[in-house]
């Protein structure tokens, strides 16, 4: 039976699919969670700073949590859709670079596909930034805020994956950014996020196999763990833990995965900055960016 808590096992779903044990939860998060009061005095629900995430999600099991109160939820339409058709061929016609990607996003957002999966107020996302870029950034899908404002990386996440530009030398415009699905996914809840499908990646990699042929980097960076299985193909033994931080190649382009922006967010160790920290290194140095002693040292002990 479907619960208030339900997005919430979702969510922790998602981040142990990224490697991540445990999760820490803020006090604003437990008053949510906190139990509803009964008529006589309520119970005070004890201090829990971690839930062990490894341990619940093996169980086979929803984990157990006290009755959330009730949150009134932001009121917007879930679309209607109807399957996913074949995905579509993309010829990108004469022109150059800035005429070509103008072009290619008009048919995303025209797409009748890309259109009928949104909420009301949503937007399709669909890229933007240097179209000489040689750094590539690939996320998974985009997220509420994204879809609000029609522009990638945005919230608190963005705000990360901005520090990490400025860190490398480099700024948004600088880079390439976008995602493999051009829309927020849909699900049954009015919060939250979902990684997207097989199917719904499937359905838009011709659109951004053609963002790459106008862009042409020398190097694409995967970001989150639906990436490795919408780039590389499906696959229930290819995971983002093993297949992290080693080069692959995508339509004949140097590839790189590491942690989407909202993973570090939540997994805020200094031994995960570093691994990521590293991703990035290795990106600058196939690029031909330099790279200074500081930068080598960033999240190292000190």
């Amino acid at each position: 039976m479907s619960t208030d808590l339900d997005p919430v096992y979702e969510e922790l779903k998602r981040l142990q699919l990224e490697g991540m044990d445990r999760v820490f939860i803020e006090d604003s998060t437990m008053a949510l969670l906190a139990p509803v009061a009964a008529p006589a005095a309520p119970p005070i629900a004890p201090p829990a700073p971690a839930i062990d995430l490894q341990a619940a999600m093996n169980s086979g099991h929803k984990p157990s949590a006290p009755a959330a109160k009730k949150v009134a939820p932001r009121k917007e339409s879930a679309p209607t859709t109807t399957p996913l058709p074949d995905a579509p061929t993309v010829e990108l016609p004469e022109g150059n670079a800035a005429t070509q990607m103008q072009w290619l996003q008009q048919q995303v957002e025209n797409s009748p596909v890309c259109k009928e999966r949104l909420r009301q107020d949503e937007k399709v996302v669909f890229g933007e930034g240097a179209l000489t870029a040689d750094i590539f950034y690939c996320g998974e899908a985009p997220s509420e805020e994204d879809a609000a404002v029609g522009s990638p990386f945005q919230g608190k996440s963005g705000e990360l994956l901005t520090k990490i530009l400025n860190a490398m030398g480099l700024s948004r415009e600088t880079v390439y950014l976008t995602n493999l699905l051009k829309w927020r996914p849909e699900h049954d809840k009015p919060y939250g996020n979902r990684p997207p499908t097989q199917d719904e990646m499937e359905f838009c990699l011709p659109y951004l196999k053609a963002q790459l042929e106008i862009v042409q980097p020398k190097v694409i960076i995967g970001l989150g763990n639906a990436t490795v299985l919408g780039l590389l193909g499906a696959d229930p033994n290819r995971k983002m833990a093993a297949i992290r931080g080693t080069w692959q190649t995508f339509q004949n382009i140097p590839l790189v995965f590491t942690f989407q922006p909202s993973y570090l967010l939540f997994n805020d160790t200094m031994k995960t900055k570093r691994m990521a920290w590293e991703d990035m290194l290795k990106a600058m140095e196939k690029v031909g960016l330099p790279v200074s002693e500081k930068q080598q040292r960033f999240f190292l002990p000190k």
